[in-house]
């Protein structure tokens, strides 16, 4: 399970003598989350949204039955800032395994329009979410005459020829502040969770570096505005998630723990990368590259032999990256409407609800 979206690319079988029972059995429109997890992570929710009674699922995943609430909609809904910061507040253990009891999901509060409104909202986003998939398909990279007018041919390198590697930190969270410092700091769980394809570090609040020593040691590796920060390790296969750098101007930002840091050798377009290296096209490309059981990770050695393709023409880069940033712009103003949930007079608050 992940953050409003199931991951199906490791299931496992089961033979007829272990048929699940019915209550174990997901149907369309159930809710799921995730109940052991790391402390940053246990809780993640979504809406099944497959086929009815084919899948079953096991003790450390939960399904939550609503009330008067429209389930595509709370997919969105509890995968918001407001909702996940309640749901991280009921989580119980330690940093490194962590549980949620879901009778203590009954606490959680939340606001909601009417069952009407809650189906066209969920139903907008639901669209757009199709769309994102559609056009981070291998079909969409290798169709680009499709939102192009180009017809210029691609380049098709190692990554290695393409982007260099630079050095990042091995600072904890806990060894950084909130506040100030005398350099900011990308955590890869935030590349992880927090930011999109592309970070941009004028509007983004970056936790700080608070040692001269540890950022003059890096000032060859300070970030530019085209850089590519990936994530080396995760929970699950989103390893290999990657934020490229934008809206930099005399800040200093040093890539942090369990981080890879690349620079391009030539000219990309803005957005380019970052949209292209979270591409399921070349994401795929590191899925038997992965190791690890619990913890899954991918190092720099092996990412330097993978595939990047790119249109030779800049002008092309430039559309596609534009294009899939005002659809980001597109996706953060609905986005919006529901983090400002609570103020909408229409809305309404529901407590316990599960």
């Amino acid at each position: 399970i992940q953050r409003g979206y199931f991951s199906l690319d490791k299931l496992e079988y089961l033979p007829d003598s272990e048929i699940a029972e019915p209550e174990n059995i997901a149907y369309y429109g159930d809710f799921f989350l995730n109940t052991r997890n790391t402390l940053e992570l246990v809780g993640k929710g979504a809406t099944w949204t497959g086929n009815n009674g084919k899948f079953a699922f096991n003790s450390n995943i939960a399904r939550i039955k609503l009330k008067n609430t429209d389930t595509i909609f709370f997919n969105y809904l509890y995968n918001t800032p407001a909702m996940i910061s309640q749901v991280h507040a009921r989580a119980m253990g330690t940093t490194s395994v962590a549980a949620i009891y879901p009778q203590s999901m009954k606490t959680i509060e939340y606001y909601v329009p009417s069952l009407k409104e809650q189906k066209k909202i969920g139903s907008l986003l639901f669209s757009l979410d199709r769309l994102i998939t559609l056009h981070q398909s291998k079909a969409f990279w290798r169709e680009k005459a499709d939102i192009t007018a180009f017809t210029n041919s691609w380049e098709q390198r190692k990554l290695g020829d393409c982007l260099s590697l630079l050095q990042n930190n091995t600072l904890s969270r806990a060894e950084l502040s909130n506040e100030n410092g005398v350099a900011m700091n990308v955590h890869y769980g935030d590349v992880l969770i927090k930011f999109g394809e592309c970070l941009d570090v004028s509007k983004e609040h970056l936790p700080f570096i608070e040692k001269h020593s540890v950022a003059d040691k890096l000032k060859t590796s300070y970030l530019q505005n085209g850089d590519v920060i990936v994530a080396d390790t995760a929970e699950d296969e989103t390893v290999g998630k990657c934020a490229e750098i934008m809206g930099l101007t005399d800040q200093k930002v040093i890539s942090g723990l369990h981080t890879i840091p690349l620079r391009p050798n030539g000219k990309f377009a803005t957005g380019y990368l970052g949209f292209y290296l979270n591409s399921a096209v070349y994401h795929d490309q590191l899925k038997p590259l992965m190791q690890g059981i619990k913890v899954t990770s991918i190092s720099k050695s092996a990412m330097q032999d993978t595939v990047i393709r790119y249109p030779s023409d800049i002008k092309e880069q430039e559309l596609i990256g534009r294009y899939f940033i005002n659809l980001d712009k597109l996706i953060t103003l609905h986005q919006r409407k529901l983090n400002r949930m609570g103020k909408h007079r229409n809305w309404r608050v529901l407590h316990g609800s599960f």
